[in-house]
């Protein structure tokens, strides 16, 4: 879409903040308004929050609908950048002292290509995380909620109600979670052959 023209005298933006259409668990959304804009829209990542601009004209339809094309704009561009392994142990830091005090400490997170049935895996005596290849290209609360579920199993070994209590702390864990058993369901189901020209 082509740039808003400038204007020297402009109102200023009404920014509203509401929950996501993908329910709790997801970050929220805070739509800011600016008389400025007169086509085109935005957004980007800001902390835990999504912002989209948007013109001040806009109808709340028109604003529904350009807020669920950018959310999926969004996920699809974060979906093809792959992380490199020093910035999965940046990632795992900054989780680690957002979500368990600081308190998991890793000593080396990577990806590795020889996990097939499972999507992380940690050696706590050595502070080590590895995470599947198949996570690569996933949107990255996914990736983030394997990384937090590893990094708490530095702290608590087991599955047992401790862990899980540290997990509350990241809130797409049920999000998350749901993604991964529709990508094992997914697997599970009969390929049909393909037909000549498909």
């Amino acid at each position: 879409m082509p740039a808003d023209p400038p204007h020297r005298a402009t109102k200023p933006q009404r920014s509203t903040t509401s929950p996501p259409p993908g329910g709790p668990g997801v970050s929220a959304v805070e739509v800011r308004r600016s008389a400025r804009r007169r086509r085109t829209v935005s957004a980007y990542r800001e902390g835990d929050r999504t912002v989209v601009l948007i013109p001040a004209r806009m109808s709340e339809a028109e604003e529904r609908r350009w807020v669920t094309v950018m959310l999926d704009k969004l996920a699809a561009q974060e979906s093809k950048r792959v992380l490199g392994d020093t910035e999965l142990v940046e990632r795992a830091q900054r989780l680690s002292a957002q979500y368990l005090d600081g308190k998991a400490r890793p000593t080396s997170v990577r990806w590795v290509t020889n996990q097939n049935t499972r999507w992380g895996s940690c050696t706590p005596a050595e502070g080590s995380i590895r995470l599947s290849h198949r996570l690569q290209g996933m949107p990255e609360y996914v990736v983030d909620y394997v990384l937090v579920h590893e990094l708490a199993h530095l702290l608590v070994p087991g599955h047992g109600p401790r862990f899980w209590r540290l997990l509350e702390a990241y809130p797409r864990t049920e999000r998350a979670r749901g993604y991964l058993e529709g990508v094992v369901a997914a697997d599970r189901l009969p390929h049909l052959p393909t037909t000549r020209g498909e």
